[in-house]
Formats: structure tokens, C-alpha cells, sequence
């Protein structure tokens, strides 16, 4: 059966891009447009998360070749060259660990109402003041 928390090596740690890896402050501009800086501290912060984790970069450009192709150059561009190859782009969700995502609201068994999901602001949201 296979091990989806890959609990005989490393767990998995899933991270987002948009908004937690790349700064995103000029917004959406196609899947294979990366405009912007990374997070201050992201390639510092993923060159020691893949001496712990199986690194997954989770992201909607993971759905076409030229997507996953720019979020490499980009991180090549950024300075990590020397850990690109230890970094996974899958198509699908994975199992993991933890997910780091500037979107996710984390289920604490009880429901959120619908005013507060509608509220809801990612961390880099000017209006989130």
C-alpha cells in the first residue's frame, strides 16, 4: 500500500506560490508570467525546508508545462539553483503534512459563517490594512 504521508522518508510539505513563495503584487498575468519578487526569506526558507520535507510547490500553473517550466526559471532566477531539482511540481494535491497556502483558512471543527469567508483576506491584501 503506498505511504501517502511518506512517513519512511521525509513528510511531505506542500506550498503554495502565488501569495506565499511569489510576492504576486502585480496579480495574475497567465500561467507562465512570474512579474514579481519572492516573499522576502522564500528561497532561504525552502533551501532549509528540503533538508526536512519533500517539498511540493502547489500551484494552479502546475496545470500546464510552461507553467511549472517559468515557476523554475523563477526560482532559478531567485537564487535556487542549488535546491530546484529537490522540489516536486505535481498536477494533483498531494498528501502532506502541512500546506502553506495565503488562502486557507484552517478547520478547527467548527464551520465559519458566510460573512466571514466572504471577508476573508489574504495577508498581502492592501485593503486587508
Amino acid at each position: 500500500m503506498a505511504d501517502p504521508m511518506n512517513t519512511q522518508r521525509k513528510p511531505t510539505l506542500s506550498v503554495d506560490f502565488d501569495g506565499v513563495l511569489h510576492s504576486y503584487r502585480s496579480g495574475w498575468m497567465g500561467a507562465d508570467v512570474i512579474a514579481d519578487d519572492p516573499v522576502p526569506g522564500a528561497i532561504e526558507f525552502l533551501r532549509e525546508a528540503v533538508k526536512h520535507f519533500d517539498v511540493c510547490i502547489a500551484s494552479t500553473r502546475n496545470n500546464t508545462a510552461e507553467g511549472v517550466a517559468e515557476m523554475r526559471r523563477w526560482l532559478i532566477s531567485h537564487g535556487g539553483l542549488d535546491i530546484i531539482e529537490s522540489i516536486r511540481f505535481p498536477i494533483l494535491k498531494v498528501a502532506a503534512l502541512v500546506y502553506m497556502d495565503d488562502r486557507a483558512l484552517q478547520f478547527k471543527g467548527e464551520w465559519p459563517s458566510m460573512a466571514e469567508l466572504k471577508e476573508f483576506k489574504a495577508w498581502w491584501d492592501p485593503s486587508n490594512g
